[in-house]
């Protein structure tokens, strides 16, 4: 009898996935830029100062003109000259610096605005890449979304699918077979148990890619070990170590998950692009629990190609990581040079007894 045909598990089925509680939360109801970043607005700008600028010099020469036409000084000295006790007529100066005093004080003024929009600008600009981002990511849990529901369907058809039916086949054989033979019988009940083996071990793997092996009853550094195995089988000629310092278990879920998926699109990352010759993993607990200072920190180094650090990077899984340790309210620090490695450092607070539970 033919053995069905063995198909692949898929490896990073959930991975990549990332909630839509990850996400980046920016809602701008208008994601255009604002209207003074527009280069028609900013020209129209432009020719408006220019005829302001001329109104003012015309006005000025006018002004002139007209002082030195009705001689508006001697005829101002002549009216004011009875009042000389009030001093009438030093009102020209001080009117003088009272302008130039205005002139100072609107100067001040518009170098304040100009900042004003510089800072919105940059707002904006950040704004924008947010909602970028935030898009991205929706478009990528949805494509990943599928991907899984795809993958998880296959699996079912060609393994479940096929294996069961194979069995179904070998017991109705064992049924409608009118010989006695008991070797026969041991081959096809041999034959129900390996496929029987196989359907568990199938299982066994899709379980460990929808949901971390032993991180709800072993703990985070268990869970990691059994990841790091994983890895060693598919990596062979990179050594991974694993250092852990400090109590990580009794973790809340959401943080235990966050730092197993850190490590997880981290060794994936490495996996795809690093070709690293050694990945050093930390687990540190920093702080006394219940206190303040609480706070899990995961460094994960490597002595791959590297990369510039402020290249912006076309895949998604750094997005990923920084909004699920932001939705912790963590930071994310990466470091990276080309030629020497890239280093993840990743600090998450533990929330106290008497914190609101996190989304």
């Amino acid at each position: 009898m033919p053995e069905p045909a063995q198909a692949s598990i898929p490896q990073t089925t959930t991975q990549g996935a990332l909630d839509p509680q990850f996400a980046v939360h920016a809602t701008s109801a208008d994601e255009t830029p604002l209207a003074y970043a527009d280069p028609r607005t900013q020209e129209h700008n432009r020719r408006i100062h220019r005829r302001d600028a001329v109104a003012v010099g015309v006005v000025t020469i006018l002004s002139w003109v007209l002082c030195g036409v009705f001689n508006v000084t001697e005829m101002l000295r002549r009216l004011t000259a009875p009042y000389e006790r009030y001093q009438l007529d030093e009102l020209p100066t001080v009117l003088l610096v009272l302008g130039l005093g205005l002139t100072w004080f609107a100067m001040r003024r518009y170098a304040e605005a100009r900042e004003e929009i510089a800072r919105r600008n940059a707002a904006e600009a950040r704004l924008t890449a947010a909602l970028a981002d935030n898009r991205a990511l929706a478009q990528q849990y949805v494509a990943l979304q599928e991907a899984e529901r795809k993958s998880l369907a296959r699996e079912l058809h060609d393994e479940f699918g096929q294996y069961l039916n194979v069995i179904k086949l070998d017991a109705v054989g064992i049924r409608d077979d009118r010989r006695t033979d008991l070797a026969a019988l041991r081959v096809r009940a041999g034959a129900i148990v390996d496929h029987c083996n196989h359907i568990h071990r199938t299982v066994a793997s899709l379980i460990r890619e929808l949901r971390p092996a032993g991180l709800d009853e072993l703990g985070l550094s268990a869970a990691v070990e059994h990841c790091l195995q994983t890895w060693r089988s598919r990596m062979p000629e990179v050594a991974l170590r694993l250092t852990v310092t400090g109590n990580l278990t009794a973790l809340p879920e959401d943080l235990a998950l966050t730092a197993y998926r850190l490590v997880q699109e981290a060794l994936t990352n490495i996996a795809k692009h690093a070709c690293a010759h050694a990945v050093e993993i930390r687990l540190e607990r920093l702080g006394a629990a219940g206190q303040a200072d609480d706070t899990v920190c995961v460094e994960i180094e490597d002595d791959g190609l590297g990369s510039e650090s402020q290249q912006r990077s076309g895949g998604l899984g750094l997005i990923g990581m920084r909004e699920r340790v932001k939705a912790l309210q963590g930071r994310l620090v990466v470091a990276s040079t080309p030629g020497r490695g890239f280093r993840l450092t990743a600090h998450i607070p533990v929330p106290g007894p008497t914190d609101t539970p996190r989304a």
